[in-house]
């Protein structure tokens, strides 16, 4: 059953207010892909446990598999069973179509990514496109986030070592963070600093260094993208310096593939896969959620009403 305007706008706003909370006490939401029922229960057990606000999310590709208003309802309705303070983020929309899409849904985040549509999207492409997001989003007050630059990967495990050099051809700079948040007044900014999306052979590096001069460049929040495979120690460090939202799907998904071959393999004669999915793989999808919140010092930050 879909939201009222009077009730997106009453969660936006408290979002809004979090978000401020969470930079003030230095601690970051998860913003935790949702690919299917078992992984929003996934996240909802971990951020039960650890008493966590958590963020859930879905790009494009899982907006066409269960659609926005499905995931609305299914986030609300597992929120309310298990007693949790949950969000919903619209992970790189391809669009500002889209975007609008979930900002009428109710999604309470909202992340415009033209340049990961579109590689050759020029800078005057991406910014028109995130102010026309960032004046739609006052329809419910939605935290709008966006970034100058494309990121490389895919949520996937990748067999290739990361090419540094040439990651750091789009690394964010303090300057033209600074130039894009005046410019088009978002909420959050999506900062590259090493962070890049998949699994790869060797742990991911941040510059962190990097990071402290964007945080004293900028005056809105700033997220981190394609969080997998990354040594904990930087997040610790990241939530200290400003971060407020980190992205994690990678591994997630590794956890419930590897989980799900594991108790395939052990039971072949069970052909109900939902009931090995909600018995074991669900437990292992969320222990990886709760390593994760225990990195972003989020948890027993959780408000619920």
């Amino acid at each position: 059953m879909s939201l009222s305007l009077p009730e997106i706008r009453k969660n936006c706003f408290k979002a809004r207010q979090r978000m401020l909370q969470a930079r003030k006490e230095h601690w970051a939401f998860g913003a935790f892909n949702l690919d299917d029922e078992a992984t929003l229960r996934a996240v909802c057990i971990a951020a039960a446990k650890l008493k966590a606000p958590v963020l859930v999310e879905v790009s494009q590709g899982e907006v066409d598999t269960i659609g926005l208003y499905n995931v609305r309802d299914m986030v609300d309705n597992l929120k309310s069973e298990y007693g949790v303070e949950m969000y919903i983020n619209l992970d790189h929309s391809p669009s500002v179509d889209a975007a609008k899409r979930g900002i009428e849904a109710g999604f309470e985040f909202i992340h415009i990514d033209i340049s990961q549509s579109n590689h050759e999207a020029s800078d005057e492409d991406i910014i028109q496109a995130t102010k026309d997001v960032v004046q739609y989003a006052k329809l419910t007050g939605a935290l709008v986030e966006s970034e100058p630059h494309y990121f490389q990967g895919g949520s996937n495990y990748f067999n290739t070592k990361i090419d540094y050099e040439e990651i750091e051809k789009t690394f964010s700079t303090p300057e033209g963070a600074s130039q894009f948040v005046d410019a088009t007044k978002i909420d959050t900014f999506a900062a590259a600093i090493g962070n890049l999306h998949g699994k790869y052979p060797v742990p991911k590096k941040l510059d962190l260094e990097l990071l402290i001069k964007i945080r004293h460049a900028i005056d809105c929040n700033i997220s981190l993208h394609g969080g997998s495979d990354t040594p904990g120690h930087y997040f610790r460090e990241a939530v200290k310096i400003g971060v407020t939202k980190i992205n994690i799907n990678s591994d997630m998904r590794f956890a419930y593939r590897k989980s799900l071959e594991k108790v395939l393999k052990e039971n072949p004669n069970e052909y109900s896969v939902a009931k090995l999915i909600s018995k074991d793989v669900v437990n292992e999808v969320a222990k990886v959620v709760e390593s994760k919140i225990m990195d972003f010092n989020s948890a027993g930050k959780a408000v619920v009403d």
